[in-house]
């Protein structure tokens, strides 16, 4: 009796769109234009798309983003990617402030957001009623106050480089190849998906 063939995940978007998305030129940490294709081609990549570079509440995600052990990374075969809308020379000071190794790129024009869907411009925070995101630790107030502190006060000259203080994010599991098995785009700026639940869909141990 033969064995079936192992069944191949199944992308959450087509693979036109996913093309569209491949061809479109990010800069990384060192002014390089890469494709975006090029960083999932290989292996299975999280890439989560964060709003401008001085988002407090989008910094406190990424924090919790490496709380996530890199044994379990490695074992499951993912690594994790970022994407900002602001200017790449944004992206070093971005590592300091939240503490994550991984690698980060810049789309400033932000051809890349919308290619994936990301449309919804807003500076809504989570909904009456509405649970608020476990990553959330931080008050309004405080959030506000860190992101001045990180923009006009530590770092004057990157005001205006931060990217699009509308523009949301949102969180995906690409590759090997021409595949997205997970998407969730935000709808307000406290929106990412639970850390929880993104290393669940990429088969990532957690915590």
């Amino acid at each position: 009796m033969s064995t079936p063939a192992p069944t191949q995940p199944q992308s959450v978007l087509d693979a036109k769109t996913i093309d569209a998305a491949a061809s479109v030129e990010v800069w990384n940490g060192k002014g390089e234009k890469v494709r975006f294709g090029s960083i999932f081609a290989e292996q299975k990549t999280i890439v989560v798309f964060i709003r401008h570079f001085f988002c407090g509440n989008c910094m406190q995600y990424v924090s919790q983003l490496t709380t996530v052990r890199k044994e379990a990374l490695e074992e499951a075969g993912v690594k994790i990617a970022l994407v900002g809308c602001g200017e790449w020379k944004l992206i070093e000071n971005y590592k300091n402030d939240t503490g994550f190794e991984g690698e980060i790129f810049a789309n400033p024009d932000r051809k890349l957001y919308h290619a994936l869907g990301m449309t919804v411009e807003n500076l809504d925070g989570t909904p009456s009623g509405t649970e608020k995101r476990s990553y959330l630790k931080q008050g309004i107030f405080k959030v506000t106050m860190s992101s001045i502190w990180r923009g006009p006060l530590k770092n004057p000259l990157h005001i205006g480089k931060q990217g699009s203080l509308t523009q949301l994010g949102g969180d995906f599991v690409f590759g090997p190849g021409v595949i997205c098995s997970y998407s969730s785009r935000m709808q307000h700026t406290e929106d990412h998906v639970e850390v929880a639940q993104l290393m669940k869909e990429a088969g990532v141990a957690f915590p």
